[in-house]
């Protein structure tokens, strides 16, 4: 007997210590990395393993450089967590797929994990001489034959230095008729060019062109502070200053060939690399109550698009006896060197008025694929919804509310059969509530005298301001007039000169990442009405309604120069 107990608790030991195991997770920061580059592995979990890990596999496929252990703990809304990881800085042995093995820390296992290894590459300065101490690589890895109209272009910069450089300073490339975003952290590593070895700092775009044709990607620019080899001041570093000199190099400008929303493409053009649709109840379509709400989540998932052309998935129903009351999209947009994944979630809550059997319409999104080339629809099947009990009942009960605040059963009872219940302390509550008067009167002559002391001092500033807000308000009132009279033109010249005032930005594609998710999407539909073949469609009002209501909840947020990050020393 006492056997077969300690083997029960044995199991329960074992079964709770595995139900509260933390799982380890494996990170890299490239996928797809040279043989002469060195990448970094990431092993991370949230709390201490039950045993040292056991990185021994790892040197059989990866040259280990540099290893590195550290933590990190915070405290959040009364929650603790904490982080340990153990990064790795590796070079593969060999090209091909190369698998990051499975490691043991304890009784936990990592995940494997795969990258693709080239055999290296041939990389040519952007200069005349191949001793170059530092220069600048830009590569557009995207096949010119999924360069469609609005549709994701991903854009490699790569700095090289064979020197130490104290700082170095960039500008994101700024293209017109062109969105770009910045994907991601940038990423340092070394590798070899020619028996030569560079460091390496790369950085990915995703641009999206906002219409046919050539566009160019300009030369970029970089200046870089590098540090003097030797002590040429004579004061041998006594003051801790470094003597540097200042780099400029420039990369070479790319030409982008962009071709046309093809003519068999008849919707909204959408294009993409993947889409994915799918849809979550909170209860049971078949088995509805009168009265009760149902959510509906839709949630539409883009990879290589922005997520202002994804379009609205709900659609509203015209039966008065199913209404429909949507939710506030949800939206993001998931940035990674690989590109944009644009995600946009819709909550929408049915409430039945009757009873019966209603149908929802089948719902689909047409959209282009640029890997192939051919036109693909994300659908979902139309829906059954079956409704149980009846409006008499739901009124009936919803007539003989019962007050939650009444803790006793006998008051419960009184409540419900409309019975008064007795008060014991009138006279208390009659001096409270006179107390609770006096208190608020008073509190309202105070806020009152304040109120007076600061609208006087904020007449003085209103006269300052007043030329700003008459310039405000002319393109407010200009721009709603050109948005009812459907004038595409006339708008695009008022945004912009809206946003050359507000954003430096010059370009509809440039203001449009400024702006919240709704106009941004309206800006960009009015940019392609005008670059592309629906600009009879446009819809102005739209466009004037967001932009009402960004300037209603815009909070000023002074956008700082986007520059490289200090580089450390090699």
């Amino acid at each position: 007997m006492k056997f077969t107990f300690s083997r029960q608790v044995l199991f329960l030991l074992v079964w709770q210590t595995a139900a509260i195991a933390v799982p380890i997770k494996v990170d890299v920061d490239r996928q797809k990395v040279s043989l002469n580059e060195s990448f970094q592995i990431v092993f991370s979990t949230s709390e201490d393993p039950d045993g040292n890990p056991d990185f021994k596999p790892l040197e059989k496929d990866f040259e280990i450089i540099n290893k590195n252990q550290s933590s990190t703990s915070s405290w959040v809304n009364g929650a603790a967590s904490s982080t340990i990881q153990w990064t790795f800085d590796v070079m593969a042995k060999h090209a091909g797929s190369v698998t990051i093995p499975a490691l043991h820390f304890g009784s936990e296992t990592s995940p494997a994990k795969t990258i693709e290894v080239t055999e290296g590459k041939n990389v040519q300065p952007d200069v005349t001489t191949n001793d170059a101490e530092l220069f600048l690589e830009v590569e557009t890895p995207t096949p010119a034959k999924e360069r469609y109209v609005q549709s994701q272009v991903l854009y490699t910069l790569r700095f090289f230095r064979r020197v130490n450089i104290a700082e170095a300073s960039l500008k994101d490339p700024e293209i017109a008729d062109a969105v770009v975003t910045k994907l991601g952290e940038d990423k340092n590593y070394r590798t070899q060019l020619k028996g030569v070895e560079y460091a390496v700092t790369e950085r990915n775009y995703a641009i999206f062109p906002q219409k046919s044709g050539q566009i160019t990607i300009p030369a970029l620019t970089l200046t870089a502070a590098v540090l003097e080899s030797g002590d040429q001041s004579g004061f041998g570093g006594f003051f801790g200053a470094q003597a540097t000199r200042r780099e400029r190099v420039s990369s070479q400008p790319v030409v982008l060939n962009v071709l046309p929303a093809p003519a068999t493409f008849k919707e909204h053009w959408l294009a993409a690399q993947k889409m994915e649709l799918k849809q979550q109840w909170s209860g049971d379509v078949l088995n509805m109550k009168v009265g009760e709400p149902l959510t509906r989540t839709l949630t539409l998932t883009a990879q290589g698009t922005p997520i202002g052309q994804l379009p609205t998935l709900h659609q509203a129903t015209s039966n008065e006896d199913l209404k429909s009351y949507p939710d506030q999209p949800r939206l993001e947009e998931q940035k990674s060197p690989q590109g944009v994944v644009a995600v946009r979630e819709e909550k929408i809550a049915f409430i039945p008025a009757k009873a019966g059997t209603y149908m929802l319409p089948a719902l689909q999104i047409t959209w282009f694929n640029v890997k192939t080339g051919q036109i693909e629809t994300a659908k979902l099947p139309s829906v059954t919804v079956i409704v149980t009990g009846s409006a008499q009942t739901a009124n009936a009960n919803a007539a003989t509310p019962v007050d939650k605040t009444v803790e006793n059963s006998v008051d419960k009872q009184a409540v419900i059969n409309n019975v008064p219940l007795a008060n014991n302390n009138s006279a208390a509550a009659n001096n409270y509530l006179w107390q609770g008067l006096a208190a608020f009167f008073a509190i309202g002559w105070f806020a009152t005298i304040i109120f007076m002391v600061k609208t006087r001092k904020k007449e003085s500033s209103l006269d300052v301001s007043k030329t700003i807000d008459n310039s405000t308000a002319s393109i407010n009132s200009d721009l709603k007039k050109a948005c009812v009279n459907n004038d595409a033109n006339a708008a695009k010249q008022l945004l912009i000169a809206w946003g050359t005032g507000k954003y430096n930005a010059n370009t509809l594609g440039t203001i449009a990442q400024f702006c919240d998710a709704r106009l941004s999407n309206e800006i960009l539909i009015l940019n392609q009405s005008l670059y592309g073949k629906s600009a009879q469609n446009w819809d102005g009002k739209k466009l004037f309604q967001a932009f009402s209501e960004h300037k209603a909840m815009e909070k000023a947020k002074p956008k700082q120069q986007d520059k490289l990050e200090p580089l450390h020393r090699l």
